[in-house]
């Protein structure tokens, strides 16, 4: 299923200039949203995977399913102050500032091997700060998975060190 047209653009959100791609189509759709479940799990499906580690908040919608259909361990990784027990976190720059997210002291395993999942990859800020908690708990990060790529910004390069993947890109233009 070509699940590219199953994600809608609402130019100027949240700001002007920018063109956020809305996945509720895709969710919406219990085929496409089941099809893109399928794709993401086929692209680990021949990899040593523990657990798998989503992010805050549309990371969840599918890193959770993802956990569920292949019977592996589920963890947040969430925006800081969200948890209710002890908590590692990772800061990250953002283009005007800083933001944290953090995960449970007790989420990853020493050598645990850790899938983590996101809706979106852009810059990379995020899904770097999760892989760099999974290691300050002394796991291995098996793969970083997002639905969406925006190819144009550095995300991927920023990931350089761990195996990435997506299932759409939007770029190149």
């Amino acid at each position: 299923m070509e699940l590219k047209s199953y994600i809608r653009d609402v130019k100027d959100f949240p700001k002007e200039g920018i063109c956020f791609k809305d996945i509720s189509p895709l969710l919406g759709n219990p085929k496409a949203f089941n099809s893109c479940i399928d794709q993401l799990i086929e692209v680990y499906a021949d990899k040593q995977i523990d657990k798998i580690g989503a992010f805050d908040a549309r990371g969840f919608l599918f890193g959770s399913v993802m956990a569920y259909r292949m019977n592996k361990p589920f963890f947040p990784i969430r925006k800081k102050g969200k948890l209710p027990y002890e908590t590692v976190e990772q800061s990250y720059g953002l283009e005007y500032g800083k933001d944290t997210v953090e995960m449970h002291t007790d989420a990853v395993a020493k050598g645990e091997r850790v899938l983590l999942v996101d809706d979106l990859l852009a810059t990379g800020g995020t899904m770097k700060a999760g892989a760099q908690l999974v290691e300050q708990l002394e796991g291995v990060v098996a793969g970083c998975l997002a639905v969406i790529e925006l190819t144009d910004l550095p995300g991927r390069e920023r990931l350089e060190r761990y195996e990435t993947r997506s299932l759409i890109q939007y770029g190149g233009n």
